[in-house]
C-alpha cells in the first residue's frame, strides 16, 4: 500500500495550525531509548492505534531516512481507517533544518563497580 509522505516544512506549518496533526515516534527501540529529542508533542507508538483520535491527521517518524518504520506504521494506520502520512527522512532531516523538538530523557550509564576495571 503506497503511503502518503509529507514534507517537514508543510509538517511545520501544520502544526502551527489551529488543528495540529497528532505526531507518532516509530523510531526503533535503540534509536528512541539513547536519543534525547522528539518532535513536538510526539507520543511514542507502541502497537496499535490505541486512543489516537480519528478527527486529525496522524504523521509518524522515525530515524530511518527511508521512512521504513514510519511507513508501515502510517500503513497499519491506514487500515485501521485514519488519515496517516509519514515525514519525509524522520526526525534526521528535521533536526538538520533546525526545526523545534522536545527534550525527552535517555538513559544514563550506571558507574563501573569498583575494582570491575583491573586487568
Amino acid at each position: 500500500m503506497p503511503v502518503p509522505r509529507i514534507s517537514k516544512e508543510d509538517l511545520k506549518q501544520r502544526l502551527d495550525s489551529s488543528t495540529p496533526p497528532v505526531i507518532i515516534d516509530a523510531r526503533l527501540k535503540y534509536p528512541y531509548e539513547h536519543s534525547t529529542v522528539t518532535l513536538p508533542g510526539a507520543i511514542r507508538y507502541t502497537s496499535g492505534a490505541g486512543s489516537l483520535p480519528r478527527d486529525r491527521e496522524v504523521v509518524v517518524y522515525d530515524s530511518d531516512p527511508n521512512e521504513l518504520s514510519s511507513s508501515h506504521v502510517a500503513a497499519e494506520l491506514i487500515r485501521l481507517g485514519y488519515r496517516a502520512a509519514a515525514l519525509q527522512g524522520g526526525i534526521t532531516e528535521w533536526l538538520a533544518a533546525s526545526l523545534p523538538t522536545e527534550t525527552k530523557s535517555a538513559p544514563v550509564m550506571a558507574p563501573p563497580e569498583p575494582g570491575s576495571l583491573k586487568g
